[in-house]
């Protein structure tokens, strides 16, 4: 019996090595270089000079991320409902083409089209005046926190979205119907009956794509390099000016909290949920 254990721990080897090099000791290195002050002693003085010097954007990331979160999970809904109730084929058919594409284009990809889209002279600015929408001096950049939440959105919403409307797939049919037949809107329909049935799908996709906007770098030093700004930035920031490896690291502390408090809501809900169950 241990022939067969010893060979399965040799082919786990090479992934276990992998975790524990790129994660787990990073993980453990940044926490310990966080409590520890110069001399050598625990101490929270790297969290109190991150806290004085950065405690807006701390509170400009959570707001970013939690909009982002909010308005991803509102049009995931409203496309992947489309998908699922609508009757108009070509409608159907149009967004089931157009939806997926940012789901492959890279976060600096990303923030690099929308630099171009969201400028003051960008696409979309001149596209209104060409349009007669608007006159050239009432154009204005959307550089911003502006940007930042659209170019979040417009890369998530994909992701969220085909996760939903898989789950909407397989909800039965019959239900759908039986809303239907005793007079139900569709927007009803989604709302009282398919929605409840695919909700832990759409807080999963929701969680993940919280986490992954939180640890983006590129978007918001790219799309909005003014001050406030999120904390990927500012960690860059302390690591590539001031060689301030313990701030940084305090910094990363933080993200691991904000991320870690949204874990322990969806894990709660998840347990509550099965209790219930």
């Amino acid at each position: 019996m241990a022939r067969p254990s010893f060979f399965g721990l040799l082919l786990i080897a090479p992934a276990w090595a992998m975790i524990g090099g790129l994660f787990l000791y990073p993980l453990g290195f940044s926490l310990i270089a966080a409590f520890t002050e110069p001399g050598g002693g625990l101490s929270l003085m790297h969290f109190q000079k991150a806290y004085e010097l950065y405690s807006t954007d701390i509170l400009f990331t959570i707001f970013i991320v939690i909009v982002s979160t909010l308005l991803t999970g509102l049009f995931a809904i409203v496309i992947a409902g489309i998908l699922t109730l609508s009757e108009t084929p070509w409608l159907v058919t149009a967004l089931r083409n157009l939806y997926r594409w940012p789901l492959f284009i890279p976060f600096i990809v990303a923030a690099q089209c929308m630099r171009t889209f969201l400028a003051k002279n960008g696409l979309m600015n001149n596209s209104f005046v060409a349009l007669g929408l608007m006159e050239p001096l009432q154009t204005t950049s959307l550089l911003d926190w502006r940007g930042i939440i659209i170019t979040f959105v417009w890369k998530q919403v994909p992701f969220v979205t085909l996760m939903l409307a898989g789950a909407m797939a397989s909800v039965d049919r019959a239900t759908i119907e039986a809303g239907r037949n005793l007079g139900a809107s569709r927007l009803r329909v989604l709302i009282e009956l398919v929605l409840p049935q695919v909700a832990q799908t759409l807080l999963v996709g929701l969680v993940l794509s919280f986490v992954t906007m939180l640890s983006v770098l590129s978007v918001p030093m790219m799309v909005a390099g003014s001050q406030p700004t999120m904390l990927t930035v500012d960690m860059a920031f302390r690591i590539n000016s001031y060689g301030d490896y313990a701030t940084a690291n305090a910094l990363g502390v933080i993200s691991y909290v904000i991320a870690g408090t949204v874990a322990w809501i969806y894990l709660r809900h998840n347990i509550k949920r099965e209790v219930q169950a």
